[in-house]
């Protein structure tokens, strides 16, 4: 399910997203959409490690590469020692809010148990054993 509000805001060189990080994953990619306490937030999933910036710099290429623009126009402004990060994409902020209302419309919603719902109840069911 999409939340209601989008993790980003237009600015006036650009846009602002709200990122939830998830360092040392198998992949470096744009996931989906989670709520966070500051609101909802790009699930950004990276291979490196929180360590010395190697993930910061690592969430800006993923973003970079997802949205399609260079490198050089994506920062982390805000929670840099954090999971939840404010990142700004530099452009004309009315090109680059509709590229990011395209990229957000191809992701795939978030399950509840991450999988599909037999897998759900096969856990489910494999708890229900170890009582």
């Amino acid at each position: 399910m999409r939340p209601e509000a989008d993790p980003w805001r237009r600015g006036k060189s650009g846009i602002e997203v709200r990122a939830r990080v998830v360092p040392r994953s198998s992949t470096d990619e744009v996931e989906g959409i989670d709520e966070t306490p500051q609101g909802s937030a790009l699930r950004v999933r990276v291979r490196a490690v929180p360590d010395r910036g190697k993930a910061n710099r690592s969430v800006e290429k993923t973003v970079a590469d997802w949205l399609g623009v260079s490198r050089t126009s994506v920062a982390i402004i805000a929670g840099a020692a954090s999971r939840v990060k404010l990142v700004a994409i530099a452009g004309k902020p009315d090109v680059v809010d509709a590229a990011m209302r395209d990229r957000v419309t191809e992701l795939k919603p978030r399950s509840c148990a991450g999988s599909s719902p037999d897998a759900f109840r096969r856990r489910a069911a494999a708890l229900r054993t170890l009582r």
